[in-house]
């Protein structure tokens, strides 16, 4: 990455400001993007770089000279695996060149990794909520 190991950032914006003005158009058009593509998700910093976290964590980025990072966990990866195989991969990440951000993909992706944790939201409560009906009343003793 362009930052010095000896700074650290304590927020999204302190991590962008470390980059050269070219990166960090970037990044910020890629911070927004996954703002609107997850307006409720909380923007904070995970592993040294943005996350967005909604009902769990939905992706990552992260900047260097020459690409960014894009991390959307395996499922996200793995539904756009055709989409994103024009881009150099790994395992749940992918890197964009720093000039060829595919914005539109980016949003398909975040949308989907919302759609999914919603889901995941919605079936864990519908699970507390059968355990609950199916826990044993309590009965009061009469005298």
């Amino acid at each position: 990455m362009a930052m010095t190991k000896s700074v650290v950032a304590k927020n999204v914006d302190e991590y962008i400001q470390q980059f050269p003005a070219d990166v960090q158009s970037t990044l910020q058009k890629l911070r927004t993007t996954i703002k609107a593509a997850a307006p409720k998700a909380e923007e904070l910093l995970s592993y040294k770089m943005p996350a967005y976290k909604y009902h769990g964590m939905l992706v990552y980025f992260a900047g260097y000279k020459d690409h960014i990072g894009f991390y959307a966990a395996p499922t996200g990866h793995a539904t756009f695996k055709k989409e994103l195989s024009v881009y150099k991969t790994g395992k749940g990440s992918v890197q964009f060149p720093i000039d060829k951000v595919p914005f539109k993909l980016v949003t398909q992706i975040v949308k989907f990794r919302v759609a999914q944790n919603e889901e995941k939201a919605i079936a864990k409560r519908s699970s507390a909520v059968a355990v609950k009906k199916a826990a044993p009343q309590s009965r009061k003793k009469t005298a």
